[in-house]
């Protein structure tokens, strides 16, 4: 069933919830996710934790590549490559992840992070594994 558009699986929304991402787009190949800055996102110097922004890449590249996968297919990140480039105390960020390239086994996608007027924030590039297997969360319907 590649192809289908299929929401992100339930156990990574408690941690969504937690650092209020939400999916605003998932579209074949391409995910849009976003957060609004809260105090509880800050580090000690009072701007945006860079582990916030890590997050918001590697769930958008996890949602992009989820729109590409079988019903039977899941995928783990390799790795991931950011570059911080802005950093950021307040305000709405916006990820736009797009798929590059998917082989049988691995998947290689792109992230862009901005800030709510438009200003790049932060690039990040990262590999993931595409293997067969079930959910628990699919497994509880």
């Amino acid at each position: 069933m590649k192809g289908k558009i299929r929401a992100v699986p339930s156990p990574a929304q408690g941690f969504l919830e937690l650092i209020g991402l939400e999916f605003t787009r998932l579209e074949t190949g391409f995910s849009r996710s976003e957060l609004e800055i809260t105090a509880a996102l800050l580090n000690p110097y009072d701007t945006l934790h860079g582990g916030v922004i890590y997050s918001l890449a590697d769930t958008g590249m996890g949602g992009a590549l989820s729109t590409c996968l079988g019903a039977d297919e899941r995928c783990a990140t390799i790795e991931i490559k950011i570059n911080y480039l802005k950093s950021i105390r307040s305000g709405r960020l916006t990820c736009d992840t797009r798929l590059v390239h998917q082989g049988k086994g691995i998947a290689f996608l792109e992230s862009v992070v901005k800030d709510g007027k438009g200003a790049l924030l932060a690039t990040a590039m990262g590999t993931f594994h595409i293997f067969a297997g079930s959910s628990k969360a699919t497994e509880k319907k």
